[in-house]
């Protein structure tokens, strides 16, 4: 079975909840770059002081600094046997920093899945998500609804939608996840690792098109 994934995709294609499940499945971690980022700023690391640095200013934590974290975690024991990149690569650059730390490892890729979703699927399911405007704790009206409505079970805070899950919002970030991935799955593609699946759908029918590609020979 294939252990080593590159999960990709549009803000709202549900990919960090299947690369959750498929790590439950696979018995390796799902890596996110926002949470390695946040656990290196906790630890007051050297590289997390650096990244907070641009977090804390709204800014992108560049390519180099990015790529040099993802190493770091890629080399910890429980990535021996395999591992799902939630959203990392996102650009060229990163691809061939991760295409080159894979060959010095003496490792290699064994799928890149996309997952394609609709613009007006991703505009309901972020329209459903909330968060708190006091202790940021976020909410999905669906799937993980506050113990009462428009109230933080946390803190008792005002539930409240994001800017940037406005339908507008939404839309110019899925233009600009498509104008700027489009190299990216491309670049895959070429290599013969791409796999594009219809992300619209139900999680369980998505889980069981990713399900399908991990057991692929």
């Amino acid at each position: 079975m294939k252990t080593r994934f590159v999960f990709l995709g549009p803000p709202g294609a549900g990919k960090g909840t299947q690369a959750a499940l498929a790590s439950a499945k696979l018995e390796v971690p799902a890596i996110a770059t926002g949470g390695i980022f946040r656990e290196a700023i906790a630890q007051e690391s050297a590289m997390g002081k650096q990244i907070a640095q641009f977090v804390n200013a709204g800014l992108l934590v560049p390519d180099k600094l990015t790529n040099a974290i993802v190493a770091e975690r890629l080399k910890s024991k429980d990535c021996k046997t395999g591992f799902i990149l939630d959203g990392y690569p996102r650009s060229l650059t990163q691809a061939k920093a991760l295409d080159a730390y894979l060959q010095k490892a003496s490792r290699t890729l064994d799928r890149v899945l996309y997952f394609k979703v609709d613009a007006p699927v991703v505009i309901e399911r972020m329209g459903k998500r909330r968060i708190c405007t006091q202790c940021g704790q976020t909410y999905n009206l669906v799937s993980q609804p506050p113990k009462k409505e428009g109230v933080c079970d946390k803190c008792g805070g005002r539930l409240a939608m994001r800017v940037d899950d406005q339908p507008e919002s939404i839309r110019k970030r899925l233009d600009i996840y498509e104008e700027t991935t489009s190299p990216l799955l491309q670049y895959y593609e070429k290599k013969g690792l791409l796999s594009v699946l219809n992300a619209s759908q139900s999680v369980d029918d998505v889980a069981k098109q990713v399900a399908t590609v991990i057991q692929a020979p």
